[in-house]
């Protein structure tokens, strides 16, 4: 019996499984040969296959569109391009005032104490000591003016500035062979990203916002801006970094969120 007729028996409905799956798959994915391919070969029985399971039930689906969610990621990766830069814009553009955009509302915003603050590295860096703002701020600053884009589909253009994060993960010694960077913040987020996308040009450890130091709503005392991934994969209220080879994840991506997140 096809997949397609069985899901149809199990009161499953085939057709939304597979449209959702081809969006995990080619959502990103710009190029219109691969795009192309990637609609023409999948199908519930290629779902299965890459998910290992049987869509015969509701949790089994659930596993499949993980499994194919993953894949996706893979994808992006593959087609990364780490010296592709994003669009910048000029000051006239930036969007003001520019959204506040969080997990909760902005009276909830954490309020996080400069003089006490201490940003923690540790993971697979040779510096594990821990880095107060004005040392930060002392070394080489860059700014740009890029869009941030929402997986909720709005975006904003907006000018960050601070520290390029290649330049601070060479400064701690970090192993630039690692897969994985995570962070934790303030608020009790927490996110991932890969190692080329630390180290992407204009991925900056972003302490400044339109040339005032980072406001609290806007996630002080420092936030990770990369222009290149989705506004959900830019955390704020940033206390600790850590490089590693074990996967992360983090708060939207256990929740099912694509990891990559490239926008």
């Amino acid at each position: 019996m096809s997949e397609k007729r069985r899901l149809s028996l199990l009161g499953l409905d085939g057709p939304a499984i597979l449209n959702e799956a081809r969006k995990l798959l080619d959502k990103r994915v710009e190029q219109p040969s691969r795009r192309a391919f990637l609609r023409r070969t999948l199908t519930l029985g290629g779902v299965a296959m890459l998910s290992g399971c049987s869509l015969s039930d509701d949790e089994h689906v659930e596993k499949a569109l993980s499994a194919v969610s993953r894949f996706n990621d893979r994808v992006q990766g593959w087609i990364f391009d780490p010296n592709q830069l994003a669009p910048t814009y000029p000051e006239s553009m930036i969007t003001r005032p520019f959204p506040f955009n969080a997990y909760y509302g902005i009276d909830e915003v954490r309020h996080v104490d400069e003089e006490s603050f201490r940003l923690e590295v540790t993971g697979l860096v040779a510096d594990k000591r821990r880095w107060r703002l004005e040392e930060l701020r002392a070394m080489a600053q860059t700014d740009q003016v890029t869009r941030h884009i929402c997986v909720e589909g709005w975006s904003a253009i907006g000018k960050w500035g601070g520290v390029p994060f290649s330049s601070f993960l060479k400064r701690v010694g970090a192993d630039l062979g690692a897969k994985y960077v995570g962070f934790k913040c303030a608020d009790d987020y927490y996110t991932s990203i890969d190692m080329p996308t630390a180290l992407h040009p204009q991925t900056i450890l972003a302490l400044t916002y339109d040339g005032q130091t980072l406001p609290p709503e806007y996630g002080f005392p420092m936030k990770l801006r990369m222009p290149t991934k989705l506004g959900y994969k830019n955390p704020k209220h940033i206390q600790a970094i850590f490089v590693t080879n074990t996967y992360p994840g983090g708060y939207w991506e256990d929740q099912g969120y694509n990891w990559f997140g490239g926008s």
